[in-house]
């Protein structure tokens, strides 16, 4: 049997689907490998995406992953350069 996705979209017009499972502060720490704190003070700086249900800080999993892409470095090809002293 097959589960129905509810879709939703807010004012700004990005999607959000409720089947999903959303994660409290301690959970999000534990994926980051970082302290409790730390996402509090992501939080309270507004640099990571997250919901207010009530008075609780809550975080959707794919708005997440989506964060953690913009945030990935990718290294850098060496390339020698030309005015090397040694060549």
């Amino acid at each position: 049997m097959a589960t129905k996705s509810t879709q939703s979209f807010d004012s700004k017009g990005r999607s959000s689907t409720l089947n999903g499972a959303l994660l409290d502060i301690g959970a999000v720490a534990e994926a980051l490998s970082v302290t409790p704190r730390h996402v509090q003070r992501l939080v309270s700086e507004r640099r990571i995406p997250y919901l207010k249900v009530g008075r609780f800080v809550r975080f959707d999993p794919a708005e997440l992953n989506v964060w953690l892409d913009k945030l990935r470095v990718e290294p850098e090809r060496y390339a020698p350069r030309s005015d090397a002293p040694w060549r």
